[in-house]
C-alpha cells in the first residue's frame, strides 16, 4: 500500500507518494488548483492509478503549536476529502517545511522560477518522508 502525502496551499497541491515498502517518499508534480471538485476528481484518479491507500495532510501549525491561520481552509479541504475519497486520512504537522524545502533548493542553485515550481512538490516530499519515518520508527 502506497501512502499519499498532500501540501494544501491556496493555489496548488504539491504532491509525494510513498514506496511500497513504505519507506522512502518520491515527489510528484504539483498541480494548480482550480475547484473543490475538480481537484478531488484528480486526486481520486492519483489514488487510483498509483495504489493508494492513506493520505496524509500537511497540516500548518504555528511554531508554538497552535493551530496556523490555514487551519480554516485545511479544514474545508479536509472536508471535501472525505466526501469523495473513503481512504484514512492522516494529519502531519507540517511546521518548517517550505522553509527546508527553499534551503534544499538554495543548495542545489535552483533558479527562482525552478523554485517556486518545485516548492510544493518538495514541502510535500518532506511532509511524507518525516511521517514515513515516525511510522518506521514505532514498528522497531
Amino acid at each position: 500500500m502506497r501512502i499519499l502525502a498532500l501540501d494544501v496551499g491556496e493555489k496548488n497541491i504539491g504532491l509525494a507518494i510513498s514506496d511500497e515498502l513504505g519507506l522512502t517518499a518520491q515527489g510528484r508534480p504539483s498541480f494548480r488548483r482550480k475547484n473543490p471538485d475538480e481537484d478531488m476528481v484528480l486526486l481520486a484518479e492519483i489514488i487510483r492509478d498509483s495504489g493508494v491507500g492513506e493520505i496524509v495532510v500537511g497540516m500548518p501549525l504555528n511554531m508554538d503549536g497552535s493551530l496556523g491561520k490555514q487551519t480554516q481552509a485545511i479544514g474545508r479541504f479536509l472536508d471535501d476529502l472525505k466526501k469523495h475519497l473513503s481512504l484514512p486520512i492522516k494529519l502531519w504537522d507540517e511546521r518548517l517545511t517550505t522553509l527546508q524545502a527553499e534551503r534544499i533548493m538554495l543548495q542545489g542553485d535552483l533558479s527562482r522560477k525552478k523554485r517556486k515550481k518545485k516548492i510544493d512538490q518538495l514541502s510535500a516530499q518532506l511532509i511524507l518522508q518525516s511521517y514515513l519515518d515516525a511510522q518506521n520508527v514505532q514498528k522497531d
